[in-house]
C-alpha cells in the first residue's frame, strides 16, 4: 500500500515547496553523474516494493539523492540529520513529490529525535544514515523496528567509527557500507566540499574577511586539509593542532604552523573544530583566547567546542547577528561561538558544492543497491564500498567534465603482471 506522504509527513508548512523545488531543480542540473545512476535506477527499479529510510542534512542535494532511489521504485523516507541544516522549504517540495519527510528547522531536542524515530517506525528495509544515529537508534532503543532491515550505507567518519565499535563488540546486526572510507568520498567531498563550504558559512555568517588574521584548525585529517588549504587561499595565516605526528608532519610539510591547542589558543582569531571528538576547545583555552575570537566547528556533533565549560567562564551572552552568539566572560572578554557550536558549513551556510556531493551522493545510491543484492553474504558487519563502484563514479564524473584519460597496452598489463620480465 502506497503511503500518502502530504498525510503522514511532518513538516513545517507545505506552502514553501515551490522555493524548495527551485532548489532542487537547481543542484539536479549541477549533478551528472546522479543523474546517469538516476536513469539505471529508472529502468532497472533495484529497490522495487522496497522502503528506504534516509538521515541526512535535509537540503536540496541530500533532496536529489532520495528522488534518485525513489526513482528506483523504493518507498522513501527521510529526515535530518542535524535541527539548524534543515531547509523547510526542501522538505515541502519533497513532500509534494511523494516523499514521506519528517524533518523541520531547529525543533527542540526531543522532537528532532521523535521524527528520527517517526523515520524509523516505517519499518524500512534499507537505510542511509549520516552519523550513525538511526543505526544507534535500531540497536539501543527500538530494536523492534529493525526486523526488516537488509543493510544500510553511512555517510560520515564520526558514523563509521561509532559503526566500527559496534562491529567491534558484536552489537552490530546487519551489514553497513562505509561510504565515507570510498576514495571518491573522503578525496573530494572531504577536502574540497568541506574546506569550501566551511568558509562559505563562516564569510557569509560573519561578514568578515579571513586575511592577515589566524585561522586555527583542529584536526588535520582530510576534512582539516580541506579548511586548511582555503583559509590559506583566502590569505589567512594558519595553525593546525594534531594529536597524530604524522599529520602533524603532512600540516608542517604543506607549509602550516603546528602548536599544541594550549598555544594556538593564544594566537587564534578564528577556530575552526574538524576532529569528530569531543572537548577539543575547553576551559583551559578559553582563558587564554584573544578578545573577539571566533569558534566554529565542522564536525558532526556539537561536542567539539565545550559549550558548558565556556558557559562557566560567562558573565553574559547575547545574539549579536544570525548564527552568531557573543559569550561575555567575566574578565570583560568576548568570544563568539557561531551556530552554537554545530556543524558551520551546513547550519549557517548550504552546504558542500553540488558537483562535489554529485560524487558522494551517487556513491550513496550504488552502494545501496550493492548492500541490497549482497546483504545474505556480507553479514553483520562494515565493508568498504567495492573499488570498481568507486572507480565507476570517477569515470563517470570525468564523462561528465568531458575529460578522457589513457588505458594501459595489453604489453603493459602482461609487464605489470610479470616478475621476470624487467
Amino acid at each position: 500500500m502506497t503511503v500518502d506522504a502530504k498525510k503522514a509527513s511532518i513538516v513545517t508548512d507545505l506552502s514553501l515547496a515551490p522555493e524548495g523545488h527551485l532548489k532542487i531543480d537547481w543542484v539536479a542540473a549541477h549533478m551528472p553523474v546522479l543523474n546517469r545512476i538516476r536513469e539505471q535506477f529508472e529502468k532497472e527499479q533495484p529497490f522495487k516494493g522496497l522502503k528506504v529510510s534516509i538521515s541526512l542534512h535535509l537540503e536540496a542535494k541530500t533532496a536529489y539523492l532520495a528522488k534518485v532511489v525513489q526513482a528506483g521504485g523504493a518507498e522513501v523516507t527521510i529526515t535530518g540529520s542535524n535541527p539548524l541544516s534543515t531547509q523547510d522549504d526542501v522538505c515541502a517540495a519533497l513532500v509534494e513529490d511523494g516523499i514521506t519527510v519528517f524533518a523541520k528547522y531547529n525543533p527542540d531536542p526531543k522532537e528532532y529525535k521523535e521524527l528520527m524515530i517517526k523515520a524509523l517506525e516505517t519499518k524500512p528495509d534499507l537505510i542511509i544514515d549520516d552519523g550513525g544515529d538511526l543505526v544507534s537508534i535500531l540497536h539501543a532503543e527500538r530494536p523492534d523496528l529493525m526486523e526488516n532491515v537488509r543493510g544500510g550505507a553511512e555517510e560520515t567518519t564520526t558514523g563509521i567509527l561509532r559503526l566500527k565499535a559496534m562491529e567491534k563488540d558484536s552489537s552490530l546486526k546487519f551489514p553497513v557500507v562505509a561510504v565515507n572510507d570510498a576514495f571518491c568520498k573522503y578525496l573530494f567531498d572531504n577536502r574540497y566540499g568541506t574546506g569550501q563550504s566551511v568558509w562559505d558559512g563562516i564569510n557569509r555568517t560573519t561578514n568578515l574577511v579571513a586575511a592577515g588574521k589566524t585561522a586555527v584548525v583542529v584536526g588535520y585529517g582530510w576534512c582539516g586539509k580541506g579548511v586548511a588549504m582555503r583559509a590559506k587561499g583566502l590569505g589567512a595565516n594558519v595553525v593546525v593542532t594534531e594529536i597524530d605526528p604524522i599529520r602533524a608532519v603532512e600540516a608542517y610539510m604543506d607549509g602550516f604552523t603546528v602548536l599544541p591547542m594550549i598555544e594556538a589558543a593564544k594566537v587564534g582569531d578564528i577556530f575552526v573544530t574538524v576532529t569528530g571528538n569531543r572537548d577539543v576547545i575547553r576551559g583551559e583555552h578559553y582563558e587564554v583566547m584573544k578578545n573577539g575570537a571566533i569558534l566554529s566547528n565542522a564536525g558532526h556533533f556539537d561536542i567539539e567546542v565545550n559549550k558548558p565549560e565556556l558557559e562557566a567562564l560567562t558573565a553574559s551572552k547575547r545574539v549579536v547577528r544570525r548564527n552568531i552568539e557573543e559569550f561575555k566572560l567575566k574578565d570583560g572578554r568576548s568570544i563568539y561561538l557561531l551556530a552554537e557550536g554545530r556543524l558551520v558549513n551546513l547550519a549557517a551556510g548550504d552546504g558542500h558544492p553540488a558537483e562535489i556531493m554529485d560524487m558522494t551522493f551517487a556513491l550513496q545510491a550504488i552502494s545501496l543497491k550493492y548492500v541490497n543484492d549482497n546483504y545474505q553474504t556480507i553479514g553483520a558487519k562494515v565493508v568498504n564500498v567495492p573499488y570498481e563502484l568507486d572507480q565507476r563514479v570517477a569515470e563517470y564524473k570525468l564523462a561528465a567534465m568531458g575529460m578522457a584519460i589513457d588505458k594501459l597496452t595489453d604489453e603493459q598489463k602482461a609487464y605489470q603482471e610479470s616478475w621476470t620480465e624487467h
